[in-house]
């Protein structure tokens, strides 16, 4: 599960949850945010880092693990 959150202030404003697939805002300007990088580009940016890195990745980070 791979989650950015955007913090401002000690709170959470916006976060992007790949088991969501998309960004989801706490606050009233968070949603405003998030309904917006829903439709552009930010949201293709995240789900690119998501394939990119961390499925990448996660192989060699469970097997360390164990």
């Amino acid at each position: 599960e791979f989650i950015d959150s955007y913090v401002f202030n000690k709170a959470e404003y916006i976060r992007f949850n790949s088991t969501v697939g998309k960004y989801v805002g706490y606050t009233e300007h968070g949603v405003y945010n998030a309904e917006t990088w829903n439709k552009g580009s930010e949201l293709a940016q995240e789900l690119g880092a998501l394939e990119r890195y961390c499925k990448y990745n996660a192989a060699i980070y469970y097997g360390a693990v164990l």
